[in-house]
């Protein structure tokens, strides 16, 4: 089957050079969390802004995972933008071993955002309470779409960024932020 433009309109690629491959694009990584009395995190790159009226933010979550069904059941999630110093934050979420619920959260800095009550990482770069607006079909994940109900801006200024399957971080001098490029 093709679509109008002769293109096909489904190939199947192998999955690890999928993977290798969409990991030359360098992302920001965050935590998502969602839940009120069993809460829950995970580290994601698939974040994006979307609109600035009103203000709109998206994160891509696997269907199977402990978080979409988390984010559904409370229509609300929190992102936090981690900043270069949250490597271990970032590979704690990541861990598919780490302890759940409350316990997920035991050794991390962290507070009850005050409009959804998803817990925000008051280290990171900022932060963000969203309510859900809308779910999207993304293949084996889920769409989610939030309106930001509060944001903060953190203390930090360099992000932790992940590309080619592993943390990095911006290696500037000092004087660039003193150059703005358009």
């Amino acid at each position: 089957m093709a679509t109008a433009n002769n293109v096909p309109a489904s190939t199947t690629f192998e999955p690890r050079e999928l993977r290798r491959i969409l990991g030359s694009f360098a992302t920001g990584v965050t935590v998502v969390t969602a839940g009120g009395d069993e809460p829950r995190g995970m580290t994601a790159n698939s974040f994006t802004s979307v609109s600035l009226n009103p203000p709109m933010v998206l994160v891509c979550v696997l269907r199977d995972a402990a978080m979409h069904e988390m984010i559904l059941r409370h229509s609300a999630f929190a992102v936090s933008i981690l900043s270069d110093r949250q490597e271990g934050v970032a590979r704690h979420f990541a861990d598919r071993h780490r302890p759940r619920g409350l316990a997920e959260f035991a050794n991390v800095d962290c507070l009850a955002g005050p409009h959804t009550g998803c817990l925000v990482l008051p280290g990171a770069l900022a932060w963000f309470e969203c309510s859900l607006a809308a779910v999207y079909d993304g293949g084996d994940h889920s769409i989610f779409l939030g309106e930001i109900v509060n944001l903060e801006r953190g203390s930090g200024e360099d992000a932790l960024l992940f590309h080619a399957g592993a943390f990095q971080r911006i290696d500037t001098p000092a004087d660039w932020r003193d150059h703005i490029l358009l």
